[in-house]
């Protein structure tokens, strides 16, 4: 409650005017007296007022006009109307435009009037506090808002930093496919958004997947990954359990949890002749099937050891060719509506981001390397089952 309690107490009659002032001196409070309502509208302009009193007939401007220009001068101020009987019915008019808070009666019972200005000056103290408490939540939501977005800015930062970490240590093994992961996260993200997908978490899910498909293959030995000729059988099984893996390594970081699904389904085909689990059709969560379709463009779009990169049309033609067998049909029609441009642009700007790196000489640090090795042995044996497709729900 303010120090100081002001009542500013407006009324063409003097006699009435300086009783109503007496009265409310007496009571203890502050007292501003006018007997012109253009003059009372100058004192709220002056100073603030807690309470104010006023008169409904006065000479100039009826007590209703009065109140409504003292609303928008001090609207938290609370009003008082006093009326004789026979103004009543013309008072609803200062209710409806003022606001009051209450209507007394001429000649006024001295109780009740104390009584009522009592309750005023502690509906205002009441409403300042909660404006007070409210005016502090809001600053304390702005600033916690402003520091959410700073952690979710630092998160991020230290996601993408941990991701290309994780990225390079795998191409720092396999240069044949330098580059080949970031393209098709790329490459499946852009799917993606052509066929609706609009949510930012879902479509960084998809993202994310596609980016670490082949962090599975930081268990598997050098010499089963890095061989040149055909492997026997015992290292082709070693190779096809790196979905697995991958998915196993991915559950310890929980914000890759759900990218975790497109890493262990990445090798099925729609046909279900795929591994790990031989999945089909839509059994096989939706960021699996487009990364499919991205792999596929940049495998034949790409230089290999084998053979050399072959053009878009290429491309197009062998993906419609197995679109329903190999691949989604429905991402195969989605790749295909987006011009061969934008596809140059997203390959472009990756290979600007290599020429980055490679002029500063970065290689991921030994005990990255070791660190992320030593994890991937420990998950060789996963930490639990990998969800088919029936339980997988994400990307």
């Amino acid at each position: 409650m303010p120090e100081i309690e002001r009542l500013l107490v407006v009324d063409d009659e003097a006699p009435i005017l300086h009783a109503l002032q007496r009265t409310f001196e007496a009571a203890g409070y502050e007292v501003i007296a006018c007997a012109d309502p253009a003059e009372a509208l100058d004192r709220l302009r002056e100073k603030p007022f807690q309470v104010l009193s006023a008169d409904y007939m006065m000479p100039g401007m009826t007590g209703a006009e009065f109140l409504a220009q003292a609303k928008a001068l001090q609207p938290e101020t609370i009003r008082i109307l006093l009326t004789a009987a026979h103004d009543f019915s013309a008072a609803v008019d200062a209710v409806n435009n003022g606001e009051i808070f209450r209507i007394l009666a001429k000649p006024w019972n001295r109780v009740e009037l104390l009584g009522t200005v009592r309750q005023a000056f502690d509906t205002y103290a009441l409403r300042e506090k909660n404006r007070q408490l409210t005016a502090i939540v809001q600053s304390q939501n702005a600033e916690l808002a402003a520091l959410n977005k700073g952690l979710e800015r630092l998160v991020d930062e230290r996601t993408t930093n941990l991701l290309d970490g994780m990225v390079a240590v795998l191409d720092y093994r396999d240069t044949e496919t330098q580059w080949h992961s970031r393209r098709v996260s790329r490459f499946t993200r852009r799917i993606a958004e052509q066929m609706g997908i609009r949510d930012a978490y879902e479509l960084r899910t998809i993202e994310m997947g596609a980016l670490l498909h082949d962090i599975g293959k930081i268990g598997v030995r050098d010499a089963v990954l890095l061989k040149p000729g055909p492997l026997d059988q015992e290292e082709w099984h070693e190779m096809r359990e790196h979905p697995r893996l991958g998915w196993a390594l991915l559950q310890r970081i929980e914000f890759l949890r759900d990218a975790s699904v497109i890493v262990l389904q990445h090798q099925e085909r729609y046909d279900g002749r795929g591994y790990p689990s031989g999945l089909k059709g839509d059994q096989i969560v939706l960021g699996a099937r487009l990364f499919a379709v991205a792999d596929t463009y940049d495998a034949i779009t790409s230089d290999r050891p084998y053979r050399k990169a072959q053009p878009h049309e290429a491309a197009v033609i062998e993906m419609q060719r197995v679109a329903g067998t190999q691949l989604d049909p429905q991402g195969v029609s989605a790749f295909c509506a987006i011009e061969e441009q934008e596809w140059m642009r997203i390959r472009s700007e990756v290979e600007k981001i290599s020429l980055v790196e490679q002029e500063w000489g970065w290689t991921p640090p030994k005990r990255i390397f070791e660190q992320i090795r030593e994890a991937a042995t420990k998950q060789k044996q996963p930490i639990s089952q990998p969800p088919d497709g029936a339980d997988a729900k994400v990307g």
